[in-house]
């Protein structure tokens, strides 16, 4: 069993960089899709049910969620347009 091990002063090639970056990106991209997926059921519910209290849960759910994602999109539109340029320097990834 072989360990891989990054040897102390070792630089980041750019190849490395593109890829991390690309791993932020698609994890900020899934969390926003799992955010919109999470409002969307609690509003299918909330039409379904019809009753005051499930409104209250839709209310909140927006009012939370929406914050989340408006720090989400703080990170991931900036980190997206870094990859994008990043992938163009970098001609191996």
């Amino acid at each position: 069993m072989s360990e891989r091990t990054v040897a102390r002063g070792e630089r980041l090639d750019g190849t490395r960089v593109v890829r991390v970056l690309g791993y932020a990106v698609y994890v900020l991209a899934t969390l926003l899709a799992l955010s919109l997926l999470t409002v969307g059921t609690i509003a299918i519910i909330a039409e379904l049910k019809g009753t005051w209290h499930w409104a209250i849960h839709l209310q909140s759910t927006v009012s939370y969620v929406g914050l989340f994602i408006s720090y989400l999109l703080t990170a991931l539109v900036p980190l997206f347009g870094l990859l994008l340029v990043s992938r163009w320097w970098v001609d191996d990834a």
